[in-house]
C-alpha cells in the first residue's frame, strides 16, 4: 500500500512539472508510448549525452568570425600602414559597397565619390615627392585588395588613375611635367586614363602599334585606335602609346581630352566591369605639342617599366576578387538553412569552403613576397607575370566554387556574387593574358623566347 502511495505521489508531482498541452500535441507527431519506452531503456551514458545535446552543451555557440585573411598577413603592416589599410576597408564598406550593384548594373560610374576617395590620401601611394605619400608597394598592394574585395570596378578605376596613369608620367615623364600633372592627379582633381590596347592588337603591342605619331616642328601628329581604354570617357588626359614612323619607336604622349582630333566613345553592353567606363578611342590627325611628349619614353621597354609595375597590382585585385567572393560564400553557407541546418555544418560544403581558402591563401602569401621584392628593387617581368598567371587563375576557380555555394540564388545580384563572377573575368584577361604572361616566364626559366 505504501509503495502505491508513493507512486501516486511521484506522478502527481510528475503533472505538476510538465505542459499537458505540449504532451498532447507532442502525441499527434509521435507514438509516445514507444518513445517512452525506447527512452527508459536507454543507458545512463547515452541518456547524459542526451540531455547534453537537449541542453546545448550548456554555452552558446560561438560562431567565427569571416576573415579572408587565414594567415593574418595584414598584421605584419606597420601600424600607420594597418591603419591607412584599415581606413581603405572602412571606406569601401561605408561608400561603395551599398551602391555596388545599382552602378553595376546601370553601366555607370559614381562620380561623386571621387572627392571622397581623394580624401584617403592613397593615389600615387609609392610615388615619392609631388605631394605622393611615398609609402610600400605592400601597402598599396593590400589597398587593391580590400578595394577589389568589394567592388573590383572601383579597384581598376583607382589601379589606372594611380598606376597606369599616373606611372607614366612619373618613370617616363620630365620633371616639369611630373610638376605639373602628378600634384592635381593625386588630389584626384585631374583623372587619368592609359591608351595602350588597340582594336586589333591587344597582347601584341610590343610587336607594333598600328596607332602611329609624327613629328611636325614642336608638334605631333597622332593617327590610330584604342580600345578598351578605362576611365577615358571623362578623363582630363588619356596617356597615348603610339608608333613613331621615323624611327619605328614608341612614343608616349599626354592627350588633353580638349585636343583636336581626339575622341572617346563610351562601349556598350560589357558583362564584366560594367561601372568602369571603358572607351574607344579614335585619333584622327590629332595635333599634341612637344611639351606634352613624355620625355622620357622612347622605346617600349620604358612602357614596360609601368606595365611591370601595374601588373603586381592586377595580381593583388585578383586577391581582393577571390576574397570577396570567398567571404560573401562563407557568410551565405552560415545563414542558409537546408534540412534544419545551415550548409555550413555540411562536410561537402566544409570541404569546398576550405579547397577556396587554401587557394585565397597560397595567392596572398604569392602577392605578398611579390610585393617585398618590389620594396627591395628585385622585381622582375617575370616575377609579376607568373603572379598574374596563378593568382588570375586561382580566382577564377574561387568566385566558381563560391557562386556554386549560392545554389539558384548566385545568379541573382541581389547576392552580389554574380558581380564577382562576371568582373573576374576581365581582370583575368587584363594586363595582358595567361598566355602571353606565360610565355614571359618560359622564356626566364628556359632562356628561349617563344614569341612569334
Amino acid at each position: 500500500m505504501r509503495n502505491i502511495l508513493k507512486k501516486i505521489s511521484g506522478i502527481r508531482q510528475l503533472l505538476k512539472s510538465v505542459d499537458l498541452d505540449q504532451i498532447a500535441k507532442l502525441s499527434q507527431k509521435v507514438d509516445l508510448p514507444k518513445m517512452v519506452g525506447l527512452v527508459s531503456q536507454m543507458s545512463e551514458s547515452d541518456l547524459s549525452k542526451m540531455m547534453g545535446m537537449l541542453k546545448g552543451g550548456g554555452k552558446p555557440k560561438e560562431i567565427p568570425a569571416i576573415n579572408g585573411d587565414f594567415y593574418e598577413l595584414g598584421k605584419t603592416l606597420k601600424p600607420e600602414e594597418r591603419e591607412i589599410q584599415l581606413k581603405v576597408r572602412d571606406f569601401m564598406e561605408r561608400e561603395i559597397k551599398p551602391i555596388a550593384n545599382d552602378y553595376w548594373n546601370r553601366a555607370e560610374f559614381p562620380m561623386h565619390i571621387i572627392p571622397k576617395m581623394a580624401e584617403l590620401n592613397i593615389a600615387g601611394l609609392t610615388y615619392h615627392g609631388y605631394g605622393c605619400p611615398g609609402h610600400s608597394a605592400l601597402l598599396e598592394g593590400f589597398i587593391a585588395m580590400e578595394m577589389a574585395r568589394v567592388d573590383t570596378s572601383i579597384s581598376t578605376f583607382f589601379g589606372v588613375q594611380s598606376g597606369l596613369a599616373m606611372g607614366s608620367i612619373y618613370l617616363c615623364g620630365s620633371e616639369e611635367q611630373k610638376q605639373k600633372w602628378l600634384p592635381k592627379m593625386q588630389k584626384l582633381e585631374k583623372i587619368g586614363a592609359f591608351g595602350l590596347t588597340e582594336p586589333e592588337v591587344g597582347s601584341g603591342v610590343a610587336g607594333g602599334l598600328t596607332t602611329t605619331c609624327k613629328r611636325n616642328g614642336e608638334s605631333w601628329m597622332l593617327n590610330g585606335q584604342k580600345k578598351w581604354i578605362g576611365n577615358a570617357t571623362f578623363s582630363d588626359i588619356t596617356i597615348i602609346w603610339a608608333r613613331d614612323l621615323d624611327d619605328n619607336q614608341v612614343k608616349g604622349f599626354i592627350v588633353r581630352k580638349e585636343n583636336p582630333g581626339f575622341v572617346a566613345e563610351k562601349m556598350q553592353d560589357k558583362m564584366a566591369l560594367r561601372t568602369v567606363q571603358n572607351a574607344l578611342i579614335t585619333l584622327t590627325n590629332c595635333e599634341v605639342p612637344e611639351s606634352d611628349r613624355l620625355q622620357e619614353a622612347n622605346s617600349f621597354r620604358d612602357t614596360a617599366k609601368v606595365l611591370r609595375m601595374t601588373r603586381a597590382g592586377v595580381a593583388w585585385q585578383a586577391v581582393g576578387c577571390a576574397r570577396g567572393a570567398y567571404e560573401l560564400a562563407l557568410a551565405y553557407t552560415k545563414e542558409r538553412i537546408q534540412f534544419g541546418r545551415p550548409i555550413a555544418s555540411f562536410q561537402l560544403v566544409q570541404d569546398l569552403l576550405v579547397t577556396m581558402l587554401g587557394d585565397l591563401t597560397a595567392m596572398q602569401t604569392m602577392v605578398f613576397r611579390l610585393s617585398e621584392m618590389q620594396d627591395q628593387g628585385e622585381l622582375l617581368d617575370e616575377h609579376a607575370s607568373l603572379a598574374k598567371v596563378f593568382c588570375t587563375l586561382r580566382m577564377r576557380s574561387i568566385v566558381d566554387h563560391a557562386r556554386e555555394l549560392f545554389g539558384g540564388n548566385g545568379i541573382l545580384l541581389e547576392h552580389n556574387i554574380a558581380r564577382f563572377v562576371a568582373d573576374a573575368e576581365a581582370v583575368y584577361s587584363y594586363e595582358g593574358t595567361k598566355e602571353i604572361n606565360s610565355l614571359i616566364v618560359g622564356r626566364a626559366i628556359t632562356g628561349h623566347s617563344a614569341f612569334v
